[in-house]
């Protein structure tokens, strides 16, 4: 007799559906299982067979045989087990077979017949909505997850054991429930940071309207201290932009127990030694720290440190928001929505201009160091900041700093302007805008154009130059709540445009 169970496989971000057949046969006791299985498919059998004796149930003394359908799609991952176990024992006639059609079911089972988390959860229960299937059946670790999708019923289980039962009807299983929303305090605060008055503008342009950001400056300037504040002064996300980020962090296998959306805008740092793999995805077409950071920001420290050939494939989701990766198993598309911050020291010793500690470095030296940095990268970061040295008076100084939630409270509003401004558009912000849009968006007057045009034939400002300085603009306007660009709009626009063109 054979049973099918309905199981998923996720690709990238996206989950396909997986029809898991189990035929029994009598000849010799063998489980084999086909359709295209990764290692960790093929030893679950060991899993399955110890979880099912666990459950009080006896495991078929016979010829098993498994097969994931379709079979030209690569199943990796232990989210099998608990399908296939099921599969197995409806072929058996152990459990009904009745409801195997109508969920999806996922789940790592352990050798006792626990039911243990899996990555994914959210994206497989987006795909039993649009199946249009009863609900599906996963461990209660990663049901939070699934209990986000509307209109869908997420049934939380512990053990193979519980998930018989309920097919049975001898049983009750929970139902998921997400937690409510609560954003976390911050534990960091813009008010710790001394001084810097124009980075400090800076950092405020760039959360108000998504805007990659560039920081110079010589060692202990801050530089580090202001990128990672930025987050406590980004505007909280939509329930959308919650959703589309929890997907990437769950197929990352990055959510915590028990919780079902990822609340704060994320934030990632990797060292400089990361791999091209490591930033956007691996060979598995899992997602890289560029894909982690969507709707959040991607800090680059030491930005000439990276790999120059890793720093160049940054510019395509700079450009589109999206990373494409093909490899022999398949071509995947990641959302890369986020906002960049980098720093860097202006030359090797981090001292080249600074008055008070003397620059070790040749003309040499400082030019290969800033050739690691090319224009068409340079050209993708609309701010660009010399930081200064602090010195000892800000230091000191007994006037209180301008805390995060002051400065949150206008990026908020700026926001919440371009919210109602983009309603009919699939963007969120004004650096998301194309170059068409952003003419349209800017209304500038015909002062600002002219300031603009005379700069960008002074500056060599290539199209996408022009249409950034632009961009930043239309946010400086937003936070004044002016509802064109005027001439004082653009010049602090093309300030930060000129500061610097390279790290120096």
């Amino acid at each position: 007799m054979a049973a099918t169970t309905l199981a998923g496989a996720v690709v990238g971000v996206e989950a396909h559906l997986v029809e898991v057949e189990a035929d029994l046969v009598r000849r010799l006791p063998r489980t084999t299982i086909v359709g295209l299985p990764a290692s960790s498919v093929r030893e679950s059998t060991e899993r399955i067979r110890s979880a099912i004796v666990s459950a009080e149930l006896e495991y078929p003394k016979k010829r098993v045989t498994i097969n994931l359908a379709p079979a030209d799609v690569r199943k990796e991952g232990t989210g099998f087990d608990l399908p296939i176990a099921l599969a197995v024992l409806a072929a058996a006639g152990d459990v009904p077979s009745d409801l195997l059609h109508r969920y999806l079911f996922v789940g790592e089972l352990s050798l006792s017949g626990e039911l243990r988390a899996v990555p994914g959860a959210l994206p497989l229960a987006m795909l039993a909505a649009q199946r249009g299937l009863d609900g599906i059946v996963l461990p209660a670790a990663c049901a939070a997850q699934a209990a986000l999708v509307p209109e869908l019923k997420a049934w939380s289980a512990r053990s193979l054991k519980e998930v018989v039962l309920w097919l049975k009807g001898e049983g009750p299983l929970e139902e998921a429930r997400t937690p409510a929303r609560q954003r976390r305090e911050d534990a960091l605060d813009l008010a710790e940071v001394r001084g810097q008055p124009l980075a400090k503008r800076a950092v405020e342009i760039a959360a108000a309207g998504g805007h990659n950001l560039l920081l110079v400056g010589p060692p202990g300037c801050g530089k580090t201290m202001l990128a990672q504040r930025i987050s406590t002064i980004l505007p909280a996300m939509t329930f959308e932009e919650c959703l589309e980020a929890t997907r990437v962090w769950s197929v990352a296998g990055l959510m915590e127990h028990g919780h079902g959306l990822l609340e704060d805008r994320p934030f990632r740092a990797p060292h400089h030694s990361i791999s091209t793999a490591g930033l956007l995805g691996g060979a598995r077409l899992s997602p890289g720290e560029a894909s982690l950071a969507h709707q959040g920001v991607l800090f680059l420290d030491e930005l000439p440190e990276f790999s120059r050939q890793v720093l160049e494939l940054l510019r395509g989701p700079l450009e589109d928001g999206e990373i494409v990766l093909s490899r022999a198993s398949g071509t995947v598309r990641l959302p890369s929505v986020f906002t960049l911050v980098a720093a860097a020291n202006p030359c090797p010793c981090g001292y080249l201009g600074d008055q008070r500690h003397p620059c070790r470095c040749g003309e040499a030296q400082v030019a290969r160091y800033r050739s690691r940095l090319s224009g068409p990268l340079l050209d993708r970061i609309d701010l660009h900041v010399e930081v200064d040295a602090v010195d000892s008076a800000a230091l000191y100084s007994e006037k209180p700093e301008e805390p995060s939630r002051e400065v949150r409270a206008r990026v908020e509003k700026a926001r919440r302007m371009q919210t109602a401004r983009y309603a009919d558009l699939p963007i969120s912000c004004n650096a998301q805008l194309s170059g068409p849009q952003v003419r349209e968006a800017a209304r500038a007057t015909v002062p600002a154009r002219r300031m603009l045009q005379d700069a960008a034939d002074q500056m060599g400002l290539s199209g996408r130059g022009h249409d950034r300085v632009l961009k930043v603009a239309r946010t400086i306007a937003d936070l004044d709540g002016h509802g064109t660009v005027d001439l004082v709009h653009v010049a602090e626009a093309i300030s930060f445009r000129g500061s610097t063109q390279d790290p120096s």
